[in-house]
């Protein structure tokens, strides 16, 4: 039963670790002591000046053991060897939750993402989403962009203050939550964004511009919702479609 439970336990701290990689990136997290440091990795051919004296002061500073590798096996950690510049990190990211969390909840608003897979999209989604009426974004970790250095800089420092929550596939966990309103965000609806009823749970799913949301979800929403548009324009980026939702009353 022990073993058990220390295996959950070990499950569900690792699930919190998002590694990210890239010099100013990484010195930018350093220098950031709110963001709590799992591991450093440096190339063991960099040479300890410029970006790399900053960061083995600013893990020296913070009391942060660096491990070396060759750069192959950097490069199988950072998961970008053309863009890694010898340097990853591991940061435990406490926002960073399981979807199976929503079902302990009362309570939330959150935007869904499917198939969402442009970085710059992503970052200013999680903005808005921070900066607005937004308890959370799920973002499944099929089919959509992953957290990255661009996804850090669309979001302009936000990606830590307000929760994401992850899942494999949206339908898995959206299916299970039966006391939730589930709203599609389609051009072709009747039914515009700001005459809606409201609900304790609500989720906004939104989807790729090209493909719109999947015909998998459509089938288990509640209802769907549009953007009243004017001079024929057909639609909005995803990031501003978010932004709407985000600072809707």
């Amino acid at each position: 039963m022990e073993d058990s439970q220390e295996y959950k336990d070990k499950k569900t701290f690792f699930e919190k670790i998002i590694t990210l990689y890239g010099r100013n990136v990484v010195i930018e997290i350093l220098q950031d002591t709110n963001i709590k440091i799992h591991k450093i990795h440096l190339a063991d051919s960099n040479r300890d000046n410029g970006a790399i004296k900053e960061i083995l002061l600013l893990a020296k500073q913070r009391s942060l053991e660096i491990h070396y590798h060759d750069k192959q096996a950097l490069s199988r950690i950072s998961k970008n060897a053309k863009q890694d510049q010898g340097v990853a990190v591991d940061i435990i990211a406490q926002s960073y939750l399981s979807a199976q969390e929503l079902h302990k909840q009362d309570k939330f608003r959150l935007i869904a993402l499917d198939g969402i897979q442009n970085p710059q999209n992503l970052g200013m989604i999680i903005r808005s989403c921070a900066a607005g009426n937004i308890d959370g974004i799920i973002l499944p970790k099929k089919n959509s962009a992953k957290i990255s250095p661009l996804v850090i800089k669309a979001s302009a420092g936000t990606l830590f203050k307000i929760p994401i929550y992850f899942c494999n596939t949206l339908e898995e966990v959206l299916s299970e939550l039966h006391d939730t309103k589930l709203y599609i965000l389609s051009s072709h609806a009747k039914n515009d964004i700001y005459h809606i009823q409201k609900s304790e749970k609500s989720i906004f799913i939104l989807g790729n511009e090209s493909e719109g949301v999947s015909f998998e979800l459509q089938k288990i929403s509640t209802d769907a919702l549009r953007i009243p548009m004017q001079r024929d324009v057909e639609s909005l980026n995803v990031a501003v479609t978010a932004s709407l939702i985000a600072f809707m009353q």
